[in-house]
């Protein structure tokens, strides 16, 4: 029988592992490229002077997004012949947007990126519970393991905190936009993009350690 595309259901030992720390890398190099680029492209202009047809610094960078995570996903499935869906789902919906943002010269729509994202995340868990469905452990299978009850509770809680995100890029980008300059305001924007979600990701995981503690099944062997 022939491999899906998609991952296998989490637990299914079927399902071939990577290490966690290139994991990592995949899925978030692609974010810290954007970054770099977002700061040093004038740098990389003046290097470079046929980068300056794409636009300003913004573009590049989401022009090399662009092709960064088609080569994360690319790599994903070199080692595993599978996709995670969240990786590719964020790849796909970088590649729409990206293509609008550089087609239209419109930097609005990769600012809005991460919106439709955290949005169709945060959809997609809560409605996969109203089916019976806790879907977050296609995200954290490989962490830690969880009985169902702790999947659904835990599942519950991203959901809501994957769409107070798509809230929060909203008015972080929008505000900034009045604030600053339009290129320092894109500046700032990126820096929150890979710091800012990055750094409330942890301390949200840090709040649900608790929750996994109690549901883990090491747990409930000790008792």
């Amino acid at each position: 029988m022939a491999e899906p595309i998609i991952e296998r259901a989490p637990g299914d030992p079927r399902q071939k592992k990577i290490h966690p720390g290139l994991k990592f890398a995949l899925e978030m190099g692609p974010l810290i490229v954007f970054f770099l680029v977002t700061y040093k492209g004038d740098w990389l202009t003046s290097l470079f002077p046929v980068l300056g047809e794409i636009g300003k610094p913004i573009f590049i960078a989401t022009a090399v997004f662009m092709v960064t995570s088609v080569i994360a996903l690319a790599v994903s499935w070199a080692l595993t012949r599978t996709l995670a869906l969240m990786p590719l789902v964020s790849g796909i919906v970088v590649l729409f947007f990206g293509t609008l943002t550089l087609w239209l010269h419109d930097d609005t729509f990769i600012k809005m990126k991460p919106t439709l994202v955290y949005a169709l995340f945060g959809g997609l868990l809560l409605g996969g519970l109203a089916f019976g469905k806790p879907l977050l452990g296609y995200v954290f299978d490989q962490a830690f393991e969880l009985d169902q009850d702790g999947w659904r509770k835990l599942t519950f809680r991203w959901g809501l905190f994957f769409l107070g995100c798509a809230v929060l890029n909203e008015i972080v980008w929008r505000t900034l936009g009045h604030i600053y300059p339009p290129e320092l305001a894109d500046k700032y924007w990126a820096g929150f993009k890979l710091f800012g979600f990055m750094a409330l990701t942890f301390l949200f995981m840090l709040t649900q350690m608790p929750l996994i503690a109690r549901h883990s099944p090491e747990k409930k062997e000790e008792e």
